[in-house]
């Protein structure tokens, strides 16, 4: 699912690239019109799902768009869009606010730790939550901290000052970064967790915009740290940067792998409500990776009108079938997860809540 799998494809981005310049292929004149936008992190997903499903169904076209999560939630909130994508689901204030929405998972993901340290990229340093926090709060401010030396024995760390990077824009991702800080460090992580926080004043610390900025800040500023989801996995192999092992809530540190990932889902995933608003963050597990997540589409259950109800209710229904969208053919080169069998369940019961 990683690196093995990733060396034999294209990156991401050009897979994106290619599926934008052919998604409206064979549309047919009339056709109705979705439009999603939203989590940077599903967007290659979401890019490779389009033209498949519009090449066998004209009749709709599908409109994409890199946001970040937190304009995902507003403009699907708001009625702009018909899907709001997003790495966090709705909280109670505004379920509260918007009754009508519904956070319906399509998929699990992940998110790695990167850095930028020139001569231990490959060593795939070892992090955990507390020191993470502490990075980010300014409590740690070089490599060569005891604190992080005595994770890595044998590893030379520079006596170089740390580049916190956080996302400038709302992000999902700073949501399950953030909650990640919260639950692994707990109060030692004062700015709380979601979609945009208070960051503390650290000297140095850069702000990025999007998963695709992230890597290239991270790229150009060395001895940098960043959280980046995993679908963009291609590209920061192929810009040598760094993945950080994760100490997990048993105490192991481990990668995002095709093992750690499902360990950690298999501990949450059964702990679903019906209305799958859940955090799958920080799961126990000797080989559960720390920081996991079901990608949400968020969808007003009662459209504008019964032909828009019925054409987003097909592609959401391909999209997590198991012959469909939720197929590894298309998971595989963004490192997803399929849905397992009781979160398909209760999305299709989302899924079936959309009306005209």
């Amino acid at each position: 699912m990683f690196a093995k799998d990733l060396s034999r494809r294209g990156s991401i981005r050009a897979i994106a690239g290619a599926a934008l310049a052919v998604s409206s292929i064979g549309v047919a004149f009339g056709a109705t019109t979705l439009t999603e936008t939203g989590s940077s992190l599903l967007y290659p997903l979401f890019n490779l799902w389009v033209p498949a499903y519009t090449s066998q169904h004209s009749d709709v076209q599908i409109n994409t768009a890199a946001t970040g999560s937190g304009t995902g939630i507003a403009q699907s909130t708001q009625g702009i869009v018909q899907m709001g994508s997003s790495d966090a689901y709705l909280s109670g204030a505004q379920m509260k606010k918007h009754p009508n929405m519904l956070n319906i998972p399509v998929a699990i993901s992940s998110q790695m730790v990167n850095y930028n340290v020139p001569g231990d990229n490959d060593k795939n340093l070892k992090l955990s939550g507390p020191v993470l926090a502490a990075i980010y709060s300014g409590k740690i401010r070089y490599w060569d901290n005891k604190k992080i030396e005595a994770m890595n024995a044998g590893v030379d760390l520079p006596h170089k000052a740390i580049v916190p990077l956080h996302r400038a824009d709302g992000s999902g991702d700073t949501f399950l970064f953030t909650q990640f800080l919260h639950k692994s460090a707990g109060h030692s992580w004062t700015p709380g967790y979601g979609t945009t926080v208070s960051w503390p004043n650290v000297q140095g610390a850069i702000g990025a915009t999007g998963n695709s900025g992230m890597v290239t800040a991270l790229q150009n500023n060395p001895y940098a740290i960043a959280y980046i989801g995993v679908s963009y996995k291609d590209q920061t192999d192929k810009a040598g940067l760094g993945e950080a092992k994760l100490k997990n809530k048993s105490g192991n540190y481990v990668l995002p792998t095709t093992e750690t990932v499902p360990a950690a889902a298999a501990r949450m995933v059964p702990k679903t409500p019906k209305s799958e608003r859940i955090s799958l963050i920080f799961a126990p597990g000797k080989k559960s990776y720390p920081i996991i997540n079901y990608e949400y589409v968020l969808v007003q259950a009662n459209q504008s009108d019964a032909d828009t109800a019925k054409k987003l209710k097909s592609f959401l229904t391909w999209a997590v079938s198991e012959d469909g969208g939720n197929s590894m053919q298309y998971l595989k080169p963004v490192n997803f997860m399929p849905l397992p069998a009781k979160a398909r369940k209760l999305t299709m019961n989302q899924i079936d809540k959309i009306h005209g």
